[in-house]
């Protein structure tokens, strides 16, 4: 298994645009499809430069409907009309962030989910043995408090966006899983809980923003941070965070969570497990060890 990541907020391999926004490339044993397309057509540049072929992705899975992660559908879709690309159907809904100085539109463009090519998901979805969609997060522990200000638009009202257009990838080869999400907005915790309810276990590898960026962070969120990070450890999964993460949460959670955590950055390759990536082979054994002595969270 091989996961490039095509596009986040912070500068990685040399020449490789950054934008506010996420996109993966995921290569398997039977498929080569994306995680996200980012905000823009950025991700396909970045390919490009990387050397990776797009033509060959015989999957798009959409995390959820905001901008930053939907917005370089349409330009995939014009290139690659016959790529299918998997959505919750309510990722269409009219979603906003509220600030002071007035309300912003984050969801996607709207011809996206006239696409032909779009598969619109309700709930839960086997793709193959290889490719799993979940969602149906509704657990609130550590709920991240940024959550607040990002609302759904029904008729003239803002309601809370409750965040059921959130689906996650599990990619698995044999008993090695992978879970990809985009932005963990139910809660990177719930998410985990989610997960287990379907497998029984902890996944082997985490690879999701965890949406802790703040311009200004309180010691109430400082210490549910931390948090966060001490019931990671304790779960054993390697985990890989960016793009809404942001830098003061990830220094708080690497200092607890070590060798642990590391950091996604644009262009770079994130995972492969065919290389001993950054000594991920040994740390995924040693994470091992430690999940089958401590299987609770």
């Amino acid at each position: 298994m091989r996961i490039v990541n095509l596009i986040e907020n912070t500068e990685g391999q040399p020449g490789c645009r950054c934008e506010h926004g996420l996109s993966f490339y995921i290569e398997t044993e039977r498929h080569k499809m994306l995680m996200d397309t980012g905000a823009s057509d950025g991700f396909l540049a970045n390919a490009d430069l990387l050397g990776i072929d797009l033509g060959g992705v015989d999957a798009v899975i959409l995390s959820h409907g905001h901008y930053d992660h939907g917005g370089g559908i349409p330009a995939f879709a014009k290139k690659y009309p016959r790529t299918r690309i998997y959505m919750q159907q309510s990722a269409g809904g009219s979603f906003y962030h509220l600030k002071p100085e007035g309300e912003k539109y984050i969801g996607l463009e709207p011809c996206i989910l006239g696409l032909p090519q779009c598969v619109l998901l309700q709930r839960d979805h086997r793709i193959d043995r290889e490719l799993f969609l979940f969602s149906g997060i509704e657990g609130h522990r550590m709920w991240p408090e940024g959550n607040r200000a990002l609302k759904r638009k029904a008729g003239a009202e803002y309601i809370q966006d409750d965040f059921c257009h959130e689906q996650c990838l599990v990619v698995s080869e044999g008993d090695f899983h992978v879970l990809l999400s985009g932005c963990a907005h139910n809660g990177v915790l719930n998410i985990l809980d989610r997960y287990r309810e379907i497998f029984g276990d902890w996944p082997d590898v985490l690879v999701s923003g965890f949406h802790m960026k703040k311009d200004r962070y309180e010691e109430a969120d400082l210490e549910h941070i931390r948090e966060t990070a001490r019931l990671l450890k304790k779960t054993g999964i390697l985990c890989f965070t960016g793009h809404c993460t942001g830098q003061r949460a990830f220094d708080v959670m690497k200092d607890i969570m070590g060798d642990q955590l590391r950091a996604i950055h644009s262009g770079e390759v994130v995972l492969d497990t065919g290389k001993a990536l950054l000594d991920t082979g040994e740390l995924l054994q040693d994470m091992r060890e430690e999940k089958d002595a401590d299987s609770s969270m």
